[in-house]
């Protein structure tokens, strides 16, 4: 076993503890020697390479890191010659890591797996609350405050639902095998899944026009990639049936904004967002108000008590770290743009 040394670096100080509760703290210290404090962008601005040799980063072997954190770029290398690992308790590690990071043979670790299983869990309530035509039963029912006299658009409930996954990424993943026990049927897109792969995680293969066509939901789960901007476009929309929902937690870029405004104010389709393009929309945009949309503030990913299971597992790799064993949640360069 190897004592480690090792820095929080995260967006705000109050991050910390939300992250890291005192059991994970107490698993940390049992592994590491922690540096006092936390090195947010404020900090490590204010210090000289110097200071930040002396102090924090010239014997920092692990960093954990989290939202907000410091781009790891040579500047900032230069002032941590012993980093060995970086662990973030958080999603994506694209805005951190550098091709410095990895040319030095910097281990890079993610929770995006943690932060994954909330996104789906948002997923598969929006998708079962969109079969059910929830959010228009509602605002029907305050309207006309009676049981009669007004209808819902067809088809409502979940039996024999259609729901086109768009993305067998982690969180799409995790979509599919949560839609399992529902009597619904699942389309999944994504060229580097074949027909085979597909019926394994328990849905029929599609081209995106085609699951388009067919879905009663939509719901998109692929990387923000060039190739990926705006790939739910005017087309795919046109061919969505009328009354259909289309479930965005990925990211804004990926749909064709001003094609679904148009669909969606006029009543034929229906959208829930917790992520636009841009972001977040003008004030004055139509789908704040459209009776068709529903948009949230990133909400599907962690929050609250759901974040612990970041800082559990970020300890976790630093625990096998420490035993000299393999991160179970490493990234590699290849990898990213891949696993949204």
């Amino acid at each position: 076993m190897t004592r480690l040394r090792a820095a929080f670096a995260v967006r705000h100080a109050d991050l910390v503890p939300e992250l890291f509760d005192a059991a994970a703290v107490t698993r940390l210290r049992a592994v590491a020697d922690v540096a006092e404090g936390v090195l947010t962008p404020d900090v490590l601005a204010r210090q000289t390479p110097r200071e930040a040799a002396g102090e924090v980063l010239g014997d920092v072997d692990v960093l954990l890191t989290g939202w907000g954190a410091p781009r790891l770029d040579d500047a900032l290398l230069r002032r941590a010659p012993r980093l060995r690992a970086v662990v973030h308790a958080a999603g994506s590690v694209k805005p951190l890591v550098s091709p410095e990071l990895w040319a030095r043979g910097v281990r890079v670790s993610s929770a995006a797996a943690a932060n994954a299983r909330p996104v789906a869990e948002y997923t598969l309530a929006t998708v079962l609350l969109a079969g059910k035509r929830v959010l228009e039963a509602a605002d029907a029912f305050a309207a006309h405050r009676r049981f009669d006299g007004w209808s819902l658009p067809d088809p409502l409930g979940n039996h024999g639902l259609t729901v086109g996954v768009v993305g067998a990424s982690r969180i799409g993943r995790q979509v599919m095998r949560l839609l399992a026990p529902f009597d619904v049927d699942v389309l999944l897109h994504d060229p580097w899944v074949d027909a085979h792969g597909a019926r394994a995680l328990g849905a029929t293969a599609a081209s995106l026009d085609d699951l388009a066509r067919a879905s009663d939901v939509v719901t998109v789960h692929a990387p923000d990639l060039p190739a990926t901007y705006r790939m739910i476009g005017a087309r795919q929309l046109a061919l969505m049936p009328d009354a259909a929902t289309l479930v965005n937690t990925a990211r804004g870029r990926l749909v064709d904004t001003p094609a679904l405004t148009r669909e969606v104010v006029s009543g034929r389709l229906r959208a829930v967002l917790d992520v636009t393009d841009p972001e977040p929309l003008p004030a004055d945009h139509p789908l704040w108000d459209a009776p068709g949309a529903l948009l949230t503030p990133h909400v599907a990913g962690s929050l609250g008590n759901e974040l612990r299971r970041l800082g559990d597992l970020a300890v976790g790799e630093v625990e096998r770290l420490a035993a000299g064993a393999p991160l179970g949640h490493e990234v590699l360069p290849e990898q990213l743009g891949t696993t949204a």
